[in-house]
């Protein structure tokens, strides 16, 4: 924008230099012309009373003179027939002063300047003297250089007044524009000055800090209406715990009072990550093979009772993700569930997890069910399983976030295959990719 204004005041100043220069220009020019023109009229006009008053002699010596003295040459033609000074031509413009009309007429390399001396015995004389194109342009070179050189100077006056008028308008909007970026980057603290630039730059400085507090507070109360309603959960878990506390069986009561605990931690995180500030300043970060291992685990006594087969190959060094430890949490629990619920029971699955070439995590969950449907693309709230659409939309963002990706297709056998990649968090070291280990089954169902 900035670069436009100057550009525009550069070509109208431009434009308007033209219009008054090149006027000018021609004005010096033919100014010039008719100065010396004039200037050879009025020497010529001197010598006519002489060339009636003299003979030829006397009058031959004094257009010797004149002729050694100054920048014209003249030559006198008498009635008679004789030429006298300078040698030239008699040309029609001659023949027609001799009537008796003084002019100045176009030649070859300039103008005839003719002067008719009437009265003399034997008819009229004509004083000639000739005016060069280059005695009509003297001084005119240095006029349009002391012209050309005003205008410049006269438009750099103006592109640099105009680049400071820019800058004056531009500046306060690129701080507005920082920041919006800061607020979409999670400052929400972020505010435009209230005092910067013109009135319509405050103004569009005040509307983005009312967005700023309106988003503050609409995402201030629905983290509140998160942990308000995931606090509620607690009620019906209490009901659960005694509920589990009352069986008789005691590995019922110990499978169930895990569950429930597990249900416990996981509300208790909701309410956490509810209330924990949107952007902190730290880049979350947390140890993929841990993590993953621990999730494994997690799922195992539900495989061992559904008796599915399942296998890990876990990468034997520790791989650093950009991602906080509960999010890849859940994504690993979102794609171990989407296997349990929408595949039957028995149903095996496996999950590979090795380091990435640049730095990261691959993380590879197949299983050996029907596939997933051709063109699938996660949505969030669309399935076509009949479940609520969360569970790969969870895993996209939370992949996204971290720097990666996710990819979706066909196992070897048949089944569905989601490859999730995983970014490592900034300035860590390429971790150099080691074999996989295979982690011992959490069951040998089936």
């Amino acid at each position: 924008m900035r670069l436009r204004l100057v550009l525009l005041v550069a070509a109208t100043n431009l434009l308007v230099l033209a219009a008054f220069l090149v006027p000018l220009a021609v004005m010096v020019r033919s100014s010039a012309a008719d100065r010396a023109v004039n200037a050879a009229v009025a020497q010529a006009q001197a010598l006519a009373p002489t060339v009636g008053s003299l003979d030829e002699p006397a009058l031959t010596l004094v257009l010797d003179h004149a002729n050694g003295s100054g920048p014209y040459r003249f030559t006198v033609f008498l009635p008679n027939g004789h030429v006298l000074g300078v040698r030239a031509a008699r040309s029609a413009a001659v023949a027609q002063a001799a009537d008796g009309s003084s002019l100045t007429a176009p030649a070859a390399g300039g103008r005839e300047v003719l002067v008719a001396v009437a009265g003399l015995p034997d008819g009229t004389a004509v004083v000639r003297t000739f005016v060069s194109d280059t005695e009509m342009r003297r001084g005119v070179g240095r006029a349009w250089l002391v012209l050309a050189a005003l205008g410049l100077a006269l438009l750099v006056v103006s592109v640099l007044v105009a680049d400071n008028l820019a800058r004056s308008l531009t500046q306060p909007l690129s701080a507005v524009a920082a920041i919006a970026h800061r607020l979409a980057g999670g400052d929400l603290d972020a505010r435009a000055a209230r005092a910067a630039g013109p009135p319509e730059v405050r103004e569009v400085g005040g509307g983005l800090n009312l967005l700023a507090d309106r988003i503050g507070a609409l995402l201030a109360r629905e983290r509140e209406t998160a942990a308000d309603l995931s606090h509620r959960l607690r009620t019906p878990l209490t009901a659960l715990r005694i509920d589990a506390e009352s069986l008789r069986d005691p590995a019922d009561q110990a499978r169930i009072t895990a569950g429930v605990d597990a249900l416990e931690r996981t509300v208790n995180e909701v309410i956490r990550a509810a209330r924990r500030p949107v952007n902190t300043g730290d880049v979350p970060m947390c140890d993929a093979v841990q993590v993953v291992g621990e999730r494994l685990e997690f799922w195992s006594p539900l495989a061992d009772e559904e008796h599915r087969r399942a296998e890990a190959w876990l990468a034997t060094a520790p791989l650093p993700v950009q991602l906080p430890r509960d999010d890849l949490s859940a994504l690993v629990d979102a794609l171990l569930g989407n296997v349990f619920a929408h595949t039957l029971e028995g149903t095996g699955y496996a999950v590979r997890l090795d380091g990435r070439a640049g730095g990261g995590a691959r993380l590879v969950v197949l299983d050996e069910g029907p596939g997933l449907p051709e063109s699938v693309v996660p949505r969030r709230g669309h399935s076509g399983a009949g479940s609520t659409g969360l569970g790969l939309d969870i895993v996209q963002r939370a992949a996204v976030a971290s720097g990666g990706g996710i990819t979706l297709g066909q196992a070897p056998g048949g089944g569905a295959m989601i490859t999730v990649e995983l970014g490592p968090p900034p300035g860590s070291l390429p971790v150099r990719r080691s074999p996989a280990h295979r982690q011992a089954p959490a069951s040998h169902g089936g």
